[in-house]
């Protein structure tokens, strides 16, 4: 698949399945006005009841939040806060829930249909349990991370314009290479970023746990930030339609060697 096209204005490619897929993590999240009844247990326990056979183990944990001033260095106050983290017994799928956000994340994707089925399930329990008014933002991420011999193939693994410097010569000389992008859209941004990162670094401590060996990454966030009114349906459309982008910007980024080596036919 030629590459010499604009992935955020293109039609979704027909999706190809990858039976070894290097997906890391996908997360889809939901911010809206704080609630602050959520960080108390008696009024979280409907929602459990909600949940609890599809995620039955629940653990209490803390967000630290930190705020700063432009005009002041360092950190102005910080807060702490409760967080809900509902998972399945092998810890693969996690529902977090605090006061002004819900999130859905998996370190075992299989499809969007699948991982669409399990998000309205949630955002229904949050529409019937917590009843929220507006929506402040609704994103998506997937997260692809390459590794072992892999990484010193990725000139044939992804396009010229993803790869930079890796795989020229100099790059023998790189430990650690990332580009960031922010692609604006007319209703939402795409935060791309992509590179190769040493043994035992990320970017991101609470969404890539950092790999044993050197990898290169493949990091695609899509995002709005205008307030709607709350609806599953609303929830459901625009994170369909965001994971279809993030999947057309990935098939523009790959290679079909790319598809190949993870087990897709092109």
């Amino acid at each position: 698949m030629s590459n010499a096209w604009d992935p955020l204005v293109a039609s979704p490619p027909k999706e190809v399945p990858l039976r070894d897929a290097p997906l890391v993590r996908v997360i889809a999240q939901l911010r809206f006005p704080e609630i602050l009844r959520v960080e108390q247990r008696d009024f979280i326990a409907p929602f459990q009841e909600a949940l609890r056979a599809i995620y039955p183990v629940l653990r209490q944990g803390q967000a630290q939040e930190m705020l700063f001033d432009l005009h002041t260095p360092g950190v102005l106050s910080e807060k702490q806060r409760i967080v809900w983290r509902f998972s399945d017994v092998e810890d693969n799928w996690r529902v977090s829930l605090a006061s002004d956000f819900l999130a859905l994340e998996t370190t075992k994707y299989t499809s969007r249909l699948d991982f669409l089925a399990r998000l309205r399930t949630t955002v229904d329990a949050v529409a019937v349990h917590l009843a929220p008014k507006l929506i402040d933002r609704i994103g998506v991420r997937y997260i692809d991370r390459i590794i072992g011999s892999d990484v010193d193939n990725i000139a044939k693994l992804v396009h010229p314009e993803v790869r930079g410097i890796i795989g020229s010569a100099v790059a023998t000389h790189a430990a650690h290479t990332i580009s960031e992008s922010l692609f604006r859209l007319s209703d939402s941004q795409v935060l791309a970023r992509w590179g190769q990162l040493p043994p035992g670094a990320t970017i991101d401590p609470a969404a890539i746990e950092p790999a044993k060996e050197k990898s290169w990454i493949l990091d695609l966030d899509m995002f709005s930030t205008a307030p709607l009114p709350f609806s599953t349906e609303q929830v459901l459309s625009n994170v369909q339609r965001y994971a279809e982008r993030i999947y057309t910007l990935f098939r523009w980024a790959v290679t079909d060697d790319f598809l190949r080596r993870y087990g897709g036919t092109p």
